[in-house]
This record gives C-alpha cells, structure tokens and sequence, in this order.
C-alpha cells in the first residue's frame, strides 16, 4: 500500500523521480535541459519549494514566475500550454506512482494551479513585449 508524502526526503524523492522523465522527454526536455546547468542544484531548489508548497516549511527562495518567463524568453515564446499539459500528466503520474493520500492530491493540486498560473504570467509577458 501507498503511503502519503510525510517529510523532505518523500519530496526530494518525487522531485527527483519526476525531473528524470522530465529530461528524457523530447517534447519537454529540451527546455530544461538547455536552461538548467547544475541540476544538483535545480533539484535542491525544487525540493525546498515542493516543501514549502506541501509542509509550509518557509525555506524556498525564488521567484518562479521570472524564471519561468525567462526561459519562455529564450525560447522565442513557444512554450505553449500543450508543454504544460506534458509537464503536468508527468507530475501526475510520478505523483501516482509514489503516493497516495491527501499530500499527494494536494501535490496535484498545486502542480495544476501552478502551472495555469505560470503559463498565463508567461503569455502576459509576451503580449508586454509586443506592445
């Protein structure tokens, strides 16, 4: 039986497990295999805002929205919602695979909003810039 995400470790693990698919899809891992040089790093930065995200915890420094953003820069602007739609069913199922349970729905949750949210700030920018 799947046990809920409990503590760091769960997430470091769910992190981790979910960027190794992330980086081996050929829709998506393009853009974060170009845009992310030390993924140590990356993925200790990502633990510590899934922990904040699920835990409260208060230990994540960043601003997601301006990274997201720059990356869509770099990029020329095509980071589209099916890109999105891609990175979420991943959480998704990396989520399943390892979790069950009220953390792991709220997991989803969040990865949902976040994204929404991400890609419309995204979209915003480039509307910004054409003006």
């Amino acid at each position: 039986m799947q046990k809920d995400l409990r503590n760091r470790e769960d997430v470091h693990l769910l992190v981790t497990s979910f960027y190794k698919k992330v980086r081996k899809n050929p829709e998506i891992g393009y853009f974060f295999n170009n845009s992310i040089s030390d993924w140590d790093a990356h993925l200790s930065k990502l633990t510590d805002f899934w922990e904040s995200n699920l835990f409260f915890a208060g230990n994540y420094n960043g601003n997601p929205q301006r990274a997201h953003v720059k990356v869509d820069q770099e990029n020329g602007g095509k980071i589209d919602q099916s890109h999105f739609g891609i990175w979420l069913n991943l959480w998704f199922e990396t989520v399943d695979e390892l979790y069950k349970g009220e953390l792991a729905e709220r997991a989803k949750h969040n990865a949902r909003k976040m994204s929404t949210h991400l890609y419309i700030k995204m979209f915003q920018s480039r509307q910004v810039k054409e003006d």
